[in-house]
């Protein structure tokens, strides 16, 4: 599994998919609007000098975000081609970042209590189990630190608007941890008339599995939206009445209380 993603990161790294492409545009306060750190309670002048792990996040843009900001930034990612385009976007604004190639699973490379914020976009499905992230993000981010995740909807993994029967859309995965999904990448991610990529292999992660998990992990939900189409004229069976119908993607913020004494401090 480890090695099927890296090749496929790759490959849409090479195909210069949206998600790869590095933010050129960006100044200090478009950063703050583009990273939405508004809903984190976050200030823009808090941000200089904090610690920010973007996970799994290669591609040079939150990165790139962070870093005008003022933070010290790392990431870490599975595609090494992900995380040059982090140093292409650094040299582009004259910021420096670290980079590290590695698993999700596994932040060994760095210290407990480290990071300020955690901040992961849609990559969470591509492990069997989240459960290991979760520990391994509760060591390594400091107490009271951000931890903000994107992910698939529970609900609606696998579902896209290909599954549209004419009346509605069609679930036809069970909801349990750790299903194998498997569906094409939309037309706008990628010119497929250039190259077809593999399709993705992901798992998934029931809503029980996610919440219960970072709970027990001394984690405390502070915010969440679904993410979808406003687009309410849509055309039945296109991608944006699809995502008015069934949200795709989720995102949380969540901030590390390990204790109950810890809570009470701050």
């Amino acid at each position: 599994m480890y090695l099927y993603n890296e090749t496929r990161w790759e490959e849409l790294a090479k195909a210069n998919a949206l998600f790869t492409r590095p933010a050129l545009n960006l100044d200090e306060e478009s950063s703050y609007e583009y990273l939405g750190l508004e809903s984190l309670g976050i200030s823009k002048e808090c941000i200089a000098g904090m610690r920010v792990l973007c996970l799994a996040s290669g591609g040079g843009q939150q990165s790139a975000a962070f870093a005008l900001l003022g933070a010290n930034v790392s990431v870490l990612d599975i595609s090494w081609s992900q995380l040059e385009r982090d140093q292409l976007a650094a040299e582009h604004y004259g910021v420096s970042i670290n980079t590290y190639q590695g698993d999700m699973r596994d932040l060994s490379c760095f210290e407990n209590d480290y990071f300020d914020i955690i901040w992961q976009p849609y990559s969470l499905t591509f492990v069997p189990d989240s459960r290991v992230v979760f520990s391994e993000v509760s060591r390594v981010i400091k107490q009271a630190g951000f931890y903000y995740l994107m992910c698939a909807n529970p609900f609606f993994t696998g579902m896209t608007h290909y599954d549209w029967n004419g009346e509605g859309y069609v679930l036809k995965t069970p909801y349990e941890n750790g299903v194998v999904t498997s569906y094409p990448d939309q037309d706008w991610v990628y010119d497929k008339a250039q190259k077809d990529i593999q399709r993705p292999i992901e798992y998934k992660q029931t809503f029980k599995r996610i919440i219960n998990s970072l709970i027990n992990q001394g984690f405390l939900l502070t915010y969440f939206s679904e993410v979808k189409s406003d687009n309410t004229d849509a055309k039945a069976g296109s991608w944006e009445h699809f995502t008015n119908i069934a949200p795709p993607w989720v995102e949380f913020v969540w901030r590390y209380y390990p204790s109950p004494e810890a809570m009470r401090i701050f």
